[in-house]
């Protein structure tokens, strides 16, 4: 790592251990640097990550210099930095491994992340497929090399039955190897938004639910006790259909047995939240794990107080309709705001069982 690198890392270590957010809130975090023994992984919804070019193929327009929102290089660079920041944050001493993310307009806007920020030194790699969304909006991820491996993805498509239904966002289903270790399987999701209501748009995210239940149900088949996160912003909360009764991701843990789903941010209902929408904090944002993962039926296991939220400081700005604080937006309407995302960031780590721990186990 560059030796200007080394220096922000210990700058940045200090600005999150002086924030009163960090003792109150961000439970869990643990700044040492997971060497060989684990991995952290992070979901983030980047609200708009576009590009400043315009796509003829897209309706992109909104994100241009000429557009509504002025979105300008200065503006564009300014959003890159703040969340390479931010990712660097999550990280502690050591920068995140997995990275997931939705709300981005293509592959560049990730390269700008990772070749053109802090991230850089990490030498992150990009697994990511163009999705039918009209406005462009795709989902990614990120990997570092040292101690990922991608094996293979592929896009898995989102079909309406209903005429003229707008096409939505791909799940990004990734196969990769950790720490030269076991297989992960990751699913990254951005499920169709509540716009028109939640009811009105519900069928469209079981739809969404039952393509990802499918691909996970063919992975089981082959293997019980496969590891599975699945994880996105699935615009709908840990109780909503989508996700207890199509997905069948369960919340009691005694009761689950192989080739089944658990949900790490269920238990975080009524105590935090990853989006504000009228005052309230809900948790459309999420981590769904396969038993064998939740438990380390193999060499992987989640670690470390399982799933948590990110909730730095910087990431939030006073309520001035309600109370409390909510997330630092880029734009409010067309006004600029210079801030991060309307979501937070989710985080949990993965860790090697040794050999004594995987014996317990059985």
């Amino acid at each position: 790592m560059h030796h200007k690198a080394i220096i922000w890392y210990i700058c940045l270590f200090f600005l999150i251990i002086s924030s009163p957010l960090f003792s109150q809130e961000i439970t869990g975090f643990g700044n040492e640097a997971r060497g060989k023994e684990g991995i952290r992984m992070v979901f983030y919804n980047l609200e708009n990550l576009f590009d400043i070019e315009d796509d003829s193929l897209k309706n992109d327009d909104e994100f241009t210099p000429q557009g509504d929102k002025h979105w300008t290089w200065e503006r564009y660079q300014e959003k890159l930095r703040n969340h390479s920041q931010t990712f660097t944050a999550i990280g502690g001493w050591e920068a995140p491994e997995i990275i997931a993310v939705c709300e981005i307009e293509n592959e560049k806007v990730l390269k700008g992340l990772t070749e053109h920020s802090i991230l850089k030194d990490w030498n992150y790699q990009i697994a990511h497929i163009d999705s039918p969304d009209k406005r462009g909006v795709d989902v990614g991820l990120l990997y570092r090399p040292d101690k990922i491996e991608v094996l293979e993805y592929e896009a898995l498509t989102v079909k309406f039955s209903i005429e003229n239904t707008r096409p939505t966002r791909d799940v990004l289903h990734v196969k990769a190897l950790i720490l030269e270790t076991d297989t992960l399987h990751i699913f990254i999701n951005h499920w169709p938004s509540r716009y028109g209501g939640m009811a009105a748009s519900q069928p469209k995210r079981l739809v969404a639910a039952k393509v990802v239940r499918k691909r996970v149900d063919e992975i089981f088949k082959i293997n019980p006790q496969a590891n599975i996160i699945i994880t996105g912003d699935f615009n709908d909360e840990p109780e909503n259909k989508s996700i207890t009764d199509v997905l069948n991701a369960k919340h009691e843990e005694e009761t689950l047995a192989d080739s089944e789903l658990f949900n790490l941010m269920y238990e975080k209902l009524g105590k935090v939240g990853t989006h504000k929408f009228n005052g309230e904090w809900g948790i459309l944002d999420q981590f769904i794990v396969s038993t064998a993962l939740l438990e380390g039926q193999h060499k992987l296991k989640i670690t470390n107080d399982r799933a948590q939220v990110f909730q730095a400081e910087w990431l939030l700005v006073d309520e001035t309709r309600y109370m409390g604080k909510k997330p630092f937006r880029t734009y409010q309407g067309p006004k600029f705001l210079g801030g991060y995302s309307d979501h937070l960031p989710i985080y949990l780590d993965i860790g090697i069982l040794t050999s004594n721990e995987n014996v317990s186990q059985k």
